[in-house]
């Protein structure tokens, strides 16, 4: 890690405003981080999130608010080395090898880790010698880990640090990341996986609109939400006639079935076989993330496929 850190604040944001044209992406956002803690922060596309994380890092400047990163700037952060970013945008020269590429991000930090120790951290060590160009999607992302772990920093900022992961990919970058953070390290994280954010994380923020619309531990955030989930195969209606129904907040389709987010399960229940007595394959169940996910960040029925 880099030198010692006194403050008790690891990341602060405060009234942080950012608009784009029309468009106000990021709309009077406070946040407070403990060193230690691991948060992720979800949300829909356009909340806001990669945003955050652009001004958090110093690559985007907010239009007003305040942001400091153990005190520091966030260009004089991550000139000290406390920050690693692991990013979507942005990239390396697809001619370089992994190894080299961690080898220039290393040489940037006098205090940095063995180029080796952050490749096997990465899980890296096999395909190090690799041009980038050659590498496959989830191959580029333990590539971009390793740059982002190679000056040991004590926040980790991570922007769907998953994404063209395979499940055992994903499943051994989770694993290295809880082996890292028992030091204490902090760590943001941005993800559209729910499951990793309910294994990892300590802490979830919500977004939307460029709002925080929920802050808590995922029991926490799960708790805001009253009532149950209906799941249920229902044809000849629509997402809109569904969410119409009494004790029915809002209503998605996944596949095949319908899921109903309920404030009255009981009463949704009567109303749905009453309109559709050929409704099958009924499930009621207690909410989750997703359903918390989906009841505080909808603005209207929402109809998905998965």
């Amino acid at each position: 890690m880099a030198d010692t850190v006194t403050t008790d604040v690891a990341v602060s944001l405060r009234g942080l405003r950012k608009t784009f044209g029309e468009v106000r992406a990021v709309d009077d956002l406070d946040l407070h981080i403990a060193p230690g803690e691991v948060v992720a922060l979800l949300g829909p596309n356009a909340a806001g999130k990669t945003t955050t994380m652009e001004m958090l890092l110093g690559l985007t400047t907010p239009d007003s608010g305040e942001i400091e990163l153990f005190g520091r700037t966030p260009r004089r952060a991550a000139a000290d080395g406390l920050v690693g970013a692991m990013l979507q945008s942005g990239g390396f020269l697809g001619e370089m090898t992994s190894r080299e590429i961690v080898q220039v991000m290393a040489a940037q930090y006098p205090k940095a880790m063995k180029v080796d120790d952050a490749i096997a951290r990465a899980g890296v060590t096999k395909y190090a010698k690799l041009k980038y160009s050659g590498l496959s999607g989830g191959q580029k992302q333990r590539t971009r880990f390793a740059a982002a772990l190679v000056c040991d920093p004590d926040l980790l900022v991570l922007d769907e640090p998953t994404v063209a992961m395979d499940v055992q990919s994903r499943q051994e970058f989770w694993a290295a990341m809880r082996e890292y953070t028992t030091a204490g390290r902090t760590v943001v994280f941005a993800t559209h996986y729910l499951a990793e954010a309910q294994d990892f994380a300590d802490r979830v923020v919500l977004m939307r609109h460029g709002k925080i619309v929920a802050d808590g531990s995922v029991d926490a955030i799960v708790a805001k939400v009253d009532g149950r989930t209906i799941r249920a195969m229902v044809e000849g209606t629509s997402v809109e006639l569904l969410a119409a129904l009494p004790g029915v907040g809002t209503a998605q389709l996944r596949g095949e079935h319908v899921e109903l987010h309920c404030s009255d399960s009981d009463a949704a229940l009567r109303a749905l076989l009453a309109d559709y007595p050929r409704a099958r394959d009924i499930s009621v169940t207690a909410m989750s993330l997703e359903d918390a996910f989906v009841a505080l960040t909808a603005d209207e029925p929402v109809m998905e496929e998965v």
